[in-house]
């Protein structure tokens, strides 16, 4: 994956960040793409957002190493923007393969950019969130990306909403 040469985002970017956890994880988070500091350390959410993450995984009683996390795509996008469709799209078969070696129950999406490449390309966080989609026995959710909610804490009470279920589903997929 280092030499890729799919989309012209893996020459602008210091590495490749795959993803990361459990390789057998219940539940596996996407996200968009690497930032400045995943980009450095190699690892997906590692950077503020990815703090926040993780203390949202923990208060729904799991840790980080017990999910797996990955973005759409594996490069930093110049200035974090918004991946293009054409990057998104070099990218899709290496989240559809993570996806089908981690067989997860629970698939929970991060904001609007892995929504739309996940589940509808009309895909909208505001108003979409928080509403389960089953395909092929995977339960999937999407809330808001811990960046928006690091922007505008208006939208984390939502968000806690959204977690409550995603802890709600796993129990009730593990018959707890």
């Amino acid at each position: 994956m280092e030499g890729c040469a799919r989309c012209p985002l893996r020459a602008g970017a210091h590495r490749v960040v795959l993803g990361e956890g459990d390789p057998h994880a219940g539940i596996m988070f996407i996200g968009e793409g690497p930032g400045a500091e995943e980009d450095r350390q190699g690892r997906p959410f590692v950077g503020p957002a990815g703090q926040l993450l993780t203390r949202m995984i923990e208060a729904i009683g799991l840790t980080r190493e017990e999910v797996y996390i990955a973005n759409v795509v594996k490069c930093r996008p110049p200035g974090n923007r918004t991946p293009a469709p054409e990057e998104a799209a070099a990218c899709l078969p290496f989240l559809r393969a993570q996806v089908a070696l981690i067989r997860p129950k629970i698939i929970v999406l991060l904001g609007s950019t892995a929504g739309r490449y996940t589940l509808s390309p009309d895909f909208r966080v505001t108003r979409d969130r928080g509403v389960w989609t089953e395909r092929k026995g995977v339960w999937m959710i999407a809330t808001y990306h811990p960046s928006a909610l690091l922007r505008d804490e208006n939208y984390k009470p939502a968000a806690w909403r959204d977690f409550k279920a995603i802890r709600a589903k796993w129990r009730e997929i593990q018959g707890a």
